[in-house]
């Protein structure tokens, strides 16, 4: 396959080109406000302590919310849920914006509204995902889910780029508004698609709202690939994603610097997911990806303990785009396997797995690194985590043959509890 023809058959389609451009303007928006919201965290308190606590509200209701979320994704309509779910981003956005703006943001209130932030988007990220299989055929969707995570990249290095002069010279509040407008966007994106009923819903509801929550789970622990592959993931953003949700701490006392050297950090950690985004993209083939969701992990490790061991800044950047480019590998290989592997009418539930995964564990991270921050310092807490993540990759390489023999030769319609053992 020529170098870019996989990408650019997933971008031939209509509805994937709205979608993605639809993506890469919410998602340059949620970074201008994450960043924001950061540094406004810091402003008020101070501690590392508080920042990682605004992330964890803002990430952890995906813990009780994202099970759900998949639920309703698998019964009801998820175009709707995608499009209403995106309004109430916006919407918190705007409140943010509004109340910060007035003088009145106190860290409690903060937290409130990023817990209200979260929920909304514990449903909006993956039932947006869900849709993608009605938007490519199934032999372009490697490519469409990397296109996928190549506009969270991109989004993730000009969102911080906007982010740092906006800050700089008007504060938190217009970065934290933008967001407002480009998930009303993102949201009037998702109405212009055409995607085919079936696609729009998993199937009818049967069980309760409930049973089909621990059918999913159920699900996941019974299937031989998916089980240990979630397992793995999960581990690996409890436990390497944590320092990348509280580095206003890190740039201000390991490299004594301000807003403007947060925002270049997190746009290198984009640059990195940007063009290991590329590559996997380019490559546009199922095979391999479970070697590479599982051996991404050693160089996230070696990233993660680079950059908590340096105080020099011109060296943290090149770890932060280190530890992007082996993010981006190892979530697109992940979620590549999981929209291939997964029967339809639990593609949601699987997706939201994924969500919570993504969004609850790195904030369990941020919180229990922050507050031992607060108590030995950041660095001897990231490298102790470090150390147990290796632990956890000797245990996924031992089971790597089994998850890649299962998950890169089973299709979507194949049922794990028959067929797995």
């Amino acid at each position: 396959m020529a170098a870019g023809s996989a990408l650019r058959r997933a971008l031939s389609h209509r509805d994937s080109r709205i979608f993605f451009s639809g993506s890469i303007i919410a998602w340059t928006g949620l970074w201008m406000q994450r960043i924001a919201v950061s540094w406004l965290a810091w402003e008020l308190t101070g501690s590392a302590f508080w920042v990682g606590m605004v992330a964890f509200c803002d990430l952890a209701p995906a813990v009780l919310i994202s099970p759900v979320a998949g639920a309703v994704a698998d019964r009801m309509d998820r175009v709707r849920v995608a499009t209403i779910s995106q309004f109430a981003i916006a919407a918190q956005a705007a409140v943010v914006a509004g109340i910060t703006a007035t003088g009145g943001m106190t860290i409690g209130l903060l937290l409130v509204l990023e817990v209200l932030g979260g929920i909304a988007a514990s449903f909006a990220q993956p039932v947006r995902q869900t849709l993608m299989p009605g938007i490519v055929p199934r032999a372009d969707l490697p490519a469409a889910v990397a296109a996928n995570s190549l506009c969270f990249a991109v989004a993730r290095f000009i969102g911080p780029a906007l982010a740092g002069p906006v800050i700089a010279i008007w504060g938190v509040v217009p970065a934290i508004a933008a967001n407002a407008v480009a998930y009303s966007f993102g949201a009037a994106s998702i109405l212009m698609l055409h995607i085919a009923t079936a696609d729009r819903r998993g199937h009818p509801a049967g069980a309760s709202l409930w049973g089909e929550v621990a059918d999913g789970l159920r699900y996941a622990r019974r299937h031989a690939g998916l089980g240990p592959l979630l397992l793995y993931a999960a581990f690996a953003a409890l436990l390497m994603r944590g320092v990348q949700e509280i580095l206003p701490p890190f740039v201000e006392r390991s490299f004594g610097r301000g807003a403007d050297a947060l925002a270049v950090l997190t746009a290198s950690i984009g640059i990195g997911s940007l063009v290991a985004g590329l590559w996997v993209a380019n490559r546009g083939r199922m095979e391999g990806s479970t070697r590479l969701a599982v051996w991404s992990g050693l160089a996230m490790a070696v990233a993660t303990a680079s950059f908590a061991a340096t105080d020099n800044f011109a060296i943290g950047l090149f770890c932060g785009a280190l530890m992007g480019a082996a993010g981006s590998i190892h979530g697109i290989s992940v979620q590549t396997l999981l929209q291939s592997a997964t029967e339809s009418e639990f593609r949601g539930r699987m997706l939201s797995l994924w969500g919570m995964i993504t969004r609850a564990c790195p904030a369990l991270g941020a919180l229990a690194l922050g507050a031992a921050g607060e108590a030995f310092g950041l660095r001897i807490p990231t490298l102790v985590a470090v150390a147990v993540f290796l632990g956890v990759l000797v245990w996924g390489v031992a089971r790597l043959g089994r998850m890649e023999q299962v998950l890169e030769a089973t299709p979507a319609g194949r049922r794990p509890g028959k067929d797995d053992g």
